[in-house]
């Protein structure tokens, strides 16, 4: 990577970086796991996440033998790195731990559009036009921050889905570290130049099972959402989203307007760009854009193979919208849909 650019080092400032193919990130985990925690860490995962270094890999195997005995035929990674991500994320409550890493899988099957021939060359377009970065460096809790822009996206650009294609892969790659996977992440969005075509665009049905995937599908945890330039019509965007959110995600949502005040109470100035009225260098959208498409053949092994749940009969209430539960609510969320495009227009 040639030098000039800047890069994102998601380790600790005070942990080494290991050698990796890219330089700046973090390679994949190593067949064998071996703990990358810092003991500040280690710390904040035993008070947390009731994590216990001692039983670690215990709990890991106990969390595999009850994969190989309640889901013979899921075909997914098994190994100690993997398996602690569902762990981390549901407080090492096996069954809870389990029933994430199904509704993971489920995802993929629920919804082709989004995970078929996953890669970041497929979103390229997407990553090209800034809708989505990674601050370079961390907040004061060691969390990184997800950039989004929806308002540079246009609904005659691209489908809305390719953008959820390009998140997902974001997610990814951010989870990776065991950093992040105790200390979470942040997402700030920036609305400025948001419309009625972008708010009306998604519709009830799209937001409820990007809502499902980053709630009840993921391994990632959400710890703020920090909203700015929001236009009055984001009473309209919200009122989409809200019903899906459950109360403890709904209560992490900040609006903050244009008072950048506000921003930096939730952000400190330190690590945001000047367009927000930090003190970092600039951002640079294509930072992130370029590590992802160096990790293709990454990603082309994670998700370009064949159905991990071929096989898998799964419980009713495991199945992600979009499956078989989506026939019966269809019509339900067109009507809503159509109540709460009165209430973008009203707001607009």
């Amino acid at each position: 990577m040639d030098d000039q650019h800047e890069t994102i080092n998601l380790r600790s400032p005070t942990e080494p970086s290991p050698p990796t193919a890219h330089g700046w990130f973090p390679a994949p985990p190593p067949p064998i796991y071996t703990c990358t925690l810092t003991p500040e860490l280690v710390a904040k995962a035993r008070e947390e996440l009731q994590e216990k270094p001692e039983w670690r890999l215990r709990d890991v195997q106990a969390l595999r033998d009850m994969i190989l005995k309640e889901q013979p035929n899921l075909r997914t990674r098994l190994d100690d790195a993997f398996l602690l991500r569902f762990l981390r994320a549901r407080k090492f409550d096996y069954d809870r731990a389990l029933e994430l890493l199904l509704n993971y899988q489920a995802g993929r099957k629920a919804w082709p559009e989004v995970f078929q021939d996953l890669k970041p060359s497929t979103v390229k377009h997407v990553l090209d036009l800034g809708f989505l970065s990674v601050l370079p460096h961390p907040d004061h809790n060691g969390r990184y921050i997800l950039c989004l822009q929806p308002g540079k996206w246009k609904p005659n650009d691209y489908p809305f889905v390719d953008n959820v294609r390009a998140l997902y892969l974001t997610l990814e790659k951010l989870i990776q570290p065991e950093d992040t996977q105790v200390n979470g992440i942040v997402i700030l969005a920036d609305y400025t130049g948001v419309g009625m075509s972008q708010a009306s665009n998604p519709g009830p049905f799209l937001a409820k099972k990007v809502v499902s995937i980053l709630q009840d599908g993921f391994p990632i945890r959400i710890k703020a959402v920090n909203i700015i330039n929001e236009p009055r019509i984001f009473k309209g965007i919200f009122a989409i989203i809200k019903p899906f959110l459950k109360e403890k995600m709904a209560e992490r949502y900040v609006l903050h307007g244009s008072d950048l005040r506000s921003l930096h109470r939730n952000i400190p100035p330190s690590v945001l760009p000047g367009q927000y009225g930090g003190i970092a260098a600039h951002l640079d959208m294509s930072a992130w854009s370029r590590m992802l498409l160096d990790c293709e053949e990454e990603f082309v092994v994670e998700f370009c193979q064949p159905d991990p749940l071929e096989g898998v009969v799964l419980p009713d209430d495991m199945l992600l919208e979009g499956e078989g539960a989506a026939g019966g609510s269809g019509g339900q969320d067109e009507d809503t849909f159509r109540a709460l495009r009165s209430q973008l227009y009203y707001c607009y």
